[in-house]
């Protein structure tokens, strides 16, 4: 909440810390929460027993390996989102989404950090589609499964998961 030091409704520099989570302006009245934002992942497994990873074009974590997905949009619910976060990635579009497990995490973006739940949910590609880096995605890779390396993962959540899914392999 530091990164906050004027009221964003009225201005004023008397933007004070009200608790752990949130700072109060104390001439309008306004209250800022620091909530977190909803992000997704997607795993994705093909019958060849090869995980679907990225490679990620920009920062945070620029260069090093990625699952697709991103933030939910405002509306959005969260299959919707990690559907839309790989075709934006890889051109694929999902078939059938199940939910996995969710993990906190912290993602800097324009030297802000934003605190994030991540979504991991276990996706299967419709046939025939070919995977293509696209957005933000550098580069397209499967790995098969007993190659993948999680410290290759930039992001702290993405590389947990990706330990989490090696373990019950």
């Amino acid at each position: 909440m530091a990164d906050f030091a004027y009221c964003p409704r009225c201005g004023s520099r008397h933007f004070r810390v009200n608790d752990p989570k949130s700072k109060i302006c104390a001439d309008c009245g306004f209250v800022l929460y620091h909530n977190s934002a909803a992000a997704v992942a997607a795993i994705v497994i093909d019958k060849y027993r090869r995980l679907l990873v990225t490679r990620r074009a920009f920062e945070p974590a620029r260069h090093t390996l990625d699952l697709p997905g991103g933030f939910v949009d405002p509306g959005e619910e969260a299959e919707t989102a990690v559907r839309r976060e790989v075709f934006e990635e890889t051109g694929c579009r999902v078939a059938k989404t199940d939910y996995l497990f969710s993990l906190p995490n912290t993602y800097v973006y324009s030297a802000h950090t934003v605190h994030t739940t991540d979504l991991f949910f276990a996706c299967t590609i419709e046939g025939g589609a070919t995977a293509e880096a696209h957005d933000d995605a550098a580069e397209i890779l499967w790995i098969p499964l007993t190659e993948v390396d999680p410290a290759q993962f930039g992001l702290a959540s993405i590389r947990k998961a990706v330990e989490r899914l090696l373990k019950t392999l």
